[in-house]
């Protein structure tokens, strides 16, 4: 390998790599591993009693390892953390220091929200995806070109600084590796710093776009059967929709998507 590689070239590589499923690190020259001698150090034997010599000490009991934190453990430092966050600002810090989500680990990004946090509507999406991470914005890849055209044909849009100012977040705020889906663990000790986000942001109306969003924030899935139907949920009118991604994979459903834009638009028009 290349030792030339400054830190950026190299992590950009082994990101590559791991895109074309790359699961483990093989060195450039075999090794024989059963022909190497046993380089272990052996242990001195006790001294004869008889001989004057003083034998090794007895090793000293190790002390006990202090155990990891559990996920109830994460769990209850993400819900002091957010519940101390003043404002949106001191809640972006607070995750940026939650230690406990191994997905901070391989992420370039926090990718916290974007938009007006005034906006009436406030849509959270799933995760991260590649494009978000490099940027570290929500829905700035191809799927996020086409929320911003879904949304710009009722005049709304991150942009905009009026009545149809949206305000963008996700569910987690760092990538999953391969963009797979959170574990259960990952949604449960981020949830309290998105619930903390809807109370600071405090939208009329919250849009979640996706299985996960609705997951986290709804306790279920099946987006295919909850969207276009209102419900309610951390005080506010929620109306789950498909994630812009599931329409590029699937555009035949964006007749569906067309329909729940209208009823969004048609709740803001009757609570204006």
């Amino acid at each position: 390998m290349d030792q030339s590689l400054d830190f950026h070239t190299a992590k950009a590589l082994l990101e590559w790599q791991v895109e074309l499923g790359a699961d483990e690190a093989i060195g450039d020259v075999p090794i024989d591993r059963y022909e190497l001698e046993d380089t272990a150090p052996k242990p001195a034997p006790n001294a004869d009693p008889g001989s004057g010599a003083v034998g090794a000490p007895p090793h000293a009991a190790s002390p006990r390892a202090r155990p990891e934190p559990g996920p109830a453990d994460a769990v209850a430092d993400a819900e002091r953390m957010a519940a101390a966050a003043a404002d949106l600002g001191a809640l972006r810090d607070a995750m940026a220091e939650f230690s406990h989500c191994d997905l901070k680990k391989g992420a370039r990004s926090l990718v916290f929200a974007d938009g007006d946090p005034s906006a009436r509507v406030m849509i959270i999406g799933e995760a991260p995806g590649r494009d978000e991470d490099v940027q570290g914005k929500p829905f700035v890849g191809r799927a996020g070109q086409l929320l911003d055209r879904m949304f710009a044909a009722i005049e709304m849009g991150r942009a905009r600084e009026d009545d149809g100012a949206l305000y963008i977040t996700n569910t987690l705020p760092w990538r999953p590796p391969q963009n797979r889906d959170p574990s259960p663990d990952e949604m449960a000790m981020m949830l309290p710093f998105v619930k903390r986000h809807v109370a600071l942001a405090d939208p009329d109306i919250l849009i979640l776009m996706g299985n996960v969003s609705c997951q986290g924030i709804l306790g279920r899935k099946g987006i295919t059967r909850m969207r276009g139907q209102w419900t309610d949920a951390l005080g506010k009118p929620v109306l789950p929709m498909f994630h812009p991604a599931y329409l590029l994979r699937n555009p035949i459903m964006k007749r569906e998507a067309w329909a729940d834009l209208l009823s969004l638009r048609a709740r803001l028009e009757g609570e204006a």
